[in-house]
């Protein structure tokens, strides 16, 4: 089994760090990484041949990548895209076999000088297959990865992205945006401001792809916010924070909190 990635970011390069240290046949293209490492490459030729290829570039570039990646590839090569958004990748279709997916782990630090063996181990990792099938090639590395295969559709991955992940960052930008002109808050600012802004320090590039494809569904989630919010300050608010303290507790009743960012 030969296994691509193209593009080598955050999720590209964990991705190959992690196929790597399992033994994998792996090779990277990288127009930026390229001949820096072994088996990291910058022709994308060095496609041809592989069983399944991950498309790990910026979502504004995913597209055109997809679509040139088709004069290497013949028509049993499984290819996955890993964009946070799966609506506007699943409208075309190429020649091979693709699998739209979305891995719900990073961090909020971005390139492949950040990118670590284990990145996904314990993380869902979304699949929205276009037939419903998802091909054994994909499960098997995906679950060597350590993560957990969640199907859905594009449409409901999409809605829920919004509510855990972009909206998140939204709110974290514009909390830090919020405060950022009082000198004194930022003075006195600790760990709850910190690890509340911690978003805001997301990729630039993505942020923005974020919200110019997501954006419908992003203001939905944040006029649900604004009415919960309501809420919380009109109704029982020592009996309202005491549910969401126990929902909060038991969603990560395992100890483990992966943070979707990408």
């Amino acid at each position: 089994m030969k296994i691509g990635i193209l593009g080598l970011g955050l999720i590209g390069g964990s991705i190959f760090k992690s196929l790597k240290a399992l033994n994998y046949d792996v090779i990277g293209i990288s127009s930026s990484q390229g001949g820096k490492y072994d088996d990291i490459y910058s022709d994308r030729s060095k496609l041809s041949g592989c069983d399944l290829v991950f498309v790990c570039t910026p979502m504004n570039k995913v597209l055109s990548d997809l679509e040139d990646i088709e004069q290497y590839l013949d028509t049993n090569t499984v290819v996955s895209d890993v964009s946070s958004l799966k609506e506007f990748v699943c409208k075309n279709k190429y020649k091979y076999n693709f699998v739209p997916s979305h891995p719900m782990a990073g961090t909020e630090f971005s390139g492949f000088e950040n990118s670590f063996e284990g990145l996904f181990k314990g993380a869902k990792w979304v699949v929205t297959p276009l037939d419903g099938v998802v091909p054994d090639i994909l499960k098997q590395v995906i679950t060597d990865l350590g993560a957990q295969i969640v199907i859905t559709t594009a449409k409901e991955h999409d809605e829920a992205a919004a509510l855990i992940s972009h909206t998140p960052l939204v709110l974290a930008q514009a909390l830090f945006m919020t405060a950022d002109d009082n000198e004194l808050a930022k003075k006195l600012a600790s760990s709850g401001f910190r690890d509340m802004t911690r978003l805001a320090l997301s990729s630039e590039e993505m942020a923005c792809d974020m919200v110019k494809i997501n954006h419908e569904n992003i203001q939905k989630s944040l006029l649900k916010l604004y009415s919960n919010i309501g809420k919380l300050i009109k109704e029982n608010y020592p009996e309202t924070i005491h549910k969401i303290k126990q929902s909060r507790e038991n969603m990560y009743k395992d100890g483990k909190n992966i943070y979707p960012v990408g």
